[in-house]
């Protein structure tokens, strides 16, 4: 019985390992998933990061402590890197319908500047396979060439320094 259960949990985080490097994946092409803007618009998310100026996609969630540290920091750094980079930021809520409802008005009282989707279904999430948020991608020419879970102080400095590599890389 006992060699049962260990035989499965080692199964389990075999296929949990699995899922995190699947989604750690660079190269990996940005699926095409309906998400919402603040403001109602549909968002295709196939076409975020199609140029050759880098994006940041976040996936957070307003209860989540460290993803508001995270993008509080990326408001922080968002008119120099835009700037200077030419990178634009997606932060994708993933709050269900219930608390989406409050997303508009918690990022406004946040001044957040960079953009913020919806995605209350948590469909691009998935199709991402992000388990756990913070999550963050770096995109550009509408592949993955970077990821990072959680988030801690100092982690914006290996984000910008990635950043600054795919910009010297553009011409």
């Amino acid at each position: 019985m006992m060699r049962t259960i260990l035989v499965l949990a080692v199964i389990i985080l075999a296929n949990i390992g699995l899922t995190a490097q699947e989604a750690t994946e660079t190269g990996m092409a940005l699926p095409n998933v309906k998400v919402k803007t603040l403001d109602g618009a549909v968002v295709e998310t196939a076409t975020l990061g199609q140029g050759d100026k880098p994006v940041v996609v976040s996936f957070w969630a307003t209860w989540c402590k460290p993803c508001l540290v995270e993008l509080q920091t990326y408001h922080e750094l968002y008119d120099e890197w835009k700037e200077n980079l030419g990178v634009d930021i997606y932060a994708v809520s993933i709050d269900d319908s219930r608390n989406a409802r409050k997303v508009p008005a918690f990022v406004k009282g946040r001044t957040w500047t960079f953009n913020v989707l919806l995605d209350e279904n948590q469909d691009f999430k998935r199709a991402m396979n992000v388990n756990n948020v913070p999550m963050t991608f770096i995109v550009k020419n509408g592949k993955v060439v970077w990821s990072h879970s959680a988030f801690a102080p100092g982690d914006e400095e290996d984000i910008e320094a990635e950043l600054r590599k795919l910009a010297s890389s553009e011409g």
